[in-house]
């Protein structure tokens, strides 16, 4: 049985998320070794002058999390072994939460109605085609060729016959791994990064490994070493904003990661789903790398979710792998939406709703910088969140649940940790996913977490 103990004089209100807190670190320090045995229930609680059912819980907690497993007839044991992570945001909104764990685009009755008349739009024109066919080449080619202006945009020079309609950013990004990284093969990624990357590496059958990160986005240096001490087939990157650390990469560290890839001949896959929502911004990593980079992005966070439809442009050397893979997991994006997409990019509703975004997103920034005076985060003006660290002495985890028992849920910054390095708490926090009111709200409530006394807050309750 181990010998570390919690600390009474430490636990405060309420007692058992404090408790399950002081076993967290413990356990994340190394102190607490997987597979060590915990106290029984009754003797953890009569040694901290506690209730048996405050001890329970606190277990109860620590389950959940993961840290610990639960035996019967054998007790309560350390396992540290890394499961599959939870999405970041809450399934359903309930009751009265303010959630602002779900990242999402600011949206008001306009985007609703806009919606409305498109779908009107489409029952009087829908051609045929979209309709009837079940051949991609016989539905997009002309969907095609307005993606093509559409990524001009975005600042991307691509063929028409370089791209793939997908069901969004999420289609895209799976589509583009299974082109360039066969079964057992290695992928890289920033060592913060995209959440489902985890899971879609055991389910697709390659290794995933992240690599350290600066306040430019990945290291190059980190980049080359990796693929001089493995066999690395692809390098997947968030360079504008949409990454957890809300980082924008620059132009010159855009080119530096290029002549890496270019280097050691990896592909490069590129997630850039705000496309032009960033009014100043480098040129997309494949304007540096057009030959290796598979380019995704989408519509659903810059205009209406709704709308769920994106392109991924390819290079030469992967249009067949690309169309091979769509087909065999997709087969094609939903014609309908493509249309709707199509209309709104060609008649300028599209770059209409991404301003009104911008300057949607700009305001609640303002209200974040207000709110969170104090309170050291990290964002972009033209960001959808914010990346907030927590200091030494707060557990994410039991910071997340305090957040929430006050009726506010936030994203655990665990949700995005793709390496196993030493790691610093810290939590997303979606700032389009609800109204400006209760975004203040909900922020007040996470800056009265950090800068006042939680055991007087909690106390409340």
């Amino acid at each position: 049985m181990t010998l570390w103990r919690p600390d009474p004089a430490l636990i405060r209100r309420p007692a058992y998320l404090s408790l399950a807190d002081q076993f967290a670190r413990a356990i994340h320090d190394g102190r607490l070794a997987n597979g060590e045995r915990l106290p029984t229930h009754r003797a953890l609680a009569d040694e901290l002058k506690l209730s048996v059912q405050t001890v329970s819980r606190a277990y109860e907690e620590l389950i959940r999390r993961g840290l610990i497993a639960g035996e019967i007839g054998r007790g309560s044991f350390v396992q540290t072994q890394r499961r599959e992570p939870d999405p970041p945001y809450l399934p359903e909104r309930p009751g009265e939460v303010i959630d602002l764990s779900i990242l999402k685009p600011v949206c008001e009755p306009m985007h609703l109605e806009r919606l409305k008349q498109a779908l009107g739009w489409l029952a009087e024109t829908l051609p045929a085609s979209s309709a009837l066919s079940f051949r991609p080449n016989m539905v997009f080619p002309r969907h095609r060729a307005v993606a093509a202006e559409w990524l001009k945009l975005c600042g991307l020079e691509a063929s028409p016959q370089n791209i793939t309609l997908t069901n969004g950013a999420t289609a895209g990004m799976t589509v583009a791994l299974m082109s360039v990284a066969p079964p057992g093969s290695t992928v890289v990624t920033e060592a913060i990064g995209h959440h489902t990357l985890v899971p879609l590496a055991r389910y697709l059958g390659f290794h995933l490994e992240g690599l350290p990160i600066d306040e430019h986005g990945i290291v190059p240096e980190a980049l080359d070493q990796a693929c001089q001490l493995s066999d690395i087939r692809a390098v997947f990157v968030q360079p504008s904003v949409i990454n957890p650390t809300a980082t924008l990469m620059g132009g010159i560290r855009r080119s530096q990661i290029a002549e890496v890839a270019r280097k050691h001949d990896i592909a490069i896959i590129e997630n850039d789903v705000l496309g032009p929502l960033l009014e100043d911004r480098p040129p997309p990593v494949a304007y540096f790398a057009p030959e290796r980079t598979l380019y995704v992005t989408s519509f659903s966070k810059i205009t209406v979710p709704g709308l769920r439809i994106g392109y991924l442009a390819a290079p030469d050397r992967y249009v067949a792998a690309v169309a091979n893979r769509h087909l065999v997991s997709n087969w094609m994006a939903t014609p309908m939406v493509a249309e709707i997409a199509s209309k709104w990019v060609a008649d300028g509703t599209a770059m209409e709703l991404v301003r009104w975004q911008r300057a949607a997103v700009r305001r609640r920034h303002d209200i974040a910088a207000e709110t969170l005076a104090g309170v050291t985060f990290h964002a972009h003006h033209d960001g959808l969140h914010l990346w907030l660290p927590l200091p030494e002495d707060r557990a994410e985890e039991g910071f997340v649940a305090q957040a929430r028992l006050q009726g506010v849920a936030i994203a655990p910054g665990a949700s995005f940790r793709i390496s196993e390095a030493p790691w610093h708490p810290a939590v997303r926090i979606s700032i389009g996913s609800t109204t400006e009111s209760e975004l203040r709200t909900g922020l007040g409530v996470v800056t009265r977490l950090l800068l006042g006394d939680p055991e007087h807050l909690l106390l409340a309750i």
